[in-house]
């Protein structure tokens, strides 16, 4: 009976009522061709990456270098290399070269130094957007690692900050900040401005002055 059974079975197309069984469940699939997405992969596809020591020859260090005196100056540099060394001297030299003066105010009464921005300031870079907003004194610098630290080099003690975008990318989110300190300068707000003197124009130096009559 158990004889009949299996044989039965089998000619059905097995247990499960499908055809042919367990064995007959499709053939290997059919191999599809690898796509690469990153550049690495694409190296590897060409062939031009055949061991995993081979992988430092294509690949590329950037190093990002922040500099100042903690008392209005602060630089930025950005350098990319095959080798770690190479890339932060040169970050070294380039944020040496790049050094910029920066601008304090004060926020209400001016007593004392000035202690933060001198007004609101917004930069960007790629899709980071960045605003510098003055803060009362004893505030601290109420921001992100990457920002708080650019602001302490450069003398600020006190200030807002607003981001948006993809913060994430840190060198975009250091490169917004910079420029942000930089356009410190960038305003000409009234204290700046020059003082104008007002003079007479040649009709009023010339005309005779009016003589009352009565």
């Amino acid at each position: 009976m158990a004889d009949e059974a299996g044989a039965a079975a089998g000619a059905g197309g097995g247990w499960c009522g499908g055809p042919g069984g367990r064995g007959a469940r499709g053939g290997k699939a059919e191999d599809k061709e690898w796509m690469p997405v990153t550049k690495l992969g694409r190296l590897v596809k060409d062939m031009k990456i055949k061991s995993l020591e081979e992988i430092y020859l294509f690949s590329l260090f950037k190093a990002f270098v922040a500099l100042g005196d903690y008392s209005g100056h602060v630089g930025l540099g950005v350098k990319c290399s095959k080798e770690v060394a190479t890339a932060i001297c040169g970050a070294i030299i380039l944020a040496k070269l790049s050094i910029v003066p920066v601008r304090r105010g004060y926020w209400g009464n001016k007593m004392g130094k000035p202690h933060t921005v001198p007004c609101k300031v917004t930069s960007h870079c790629s899709s980071v957007l960045v605003r510098l907003i003055p803060a009362p004194r004893g505030t601290g610098i109420v921001s992100a690692p990457v920002p708080k630290k650019l602001l302490m080099i450069a003398g600020i003690h006190d200030c807002y900050t607003s981001a948006r975008g993809c913060t994430a990318t840190l060198g975009n989110f250091a490169k917004a900040t910079f420029d942000a300190i930089s356009k410190t300068y960038s305003y000409l707000t009234p204290d700046l401005w020059k003082e104008t003197v007002f003079n007479q124009s040649s009709v009023q130096r010339t005309q005779a002055p009016a003589v009352a009559t009565t």
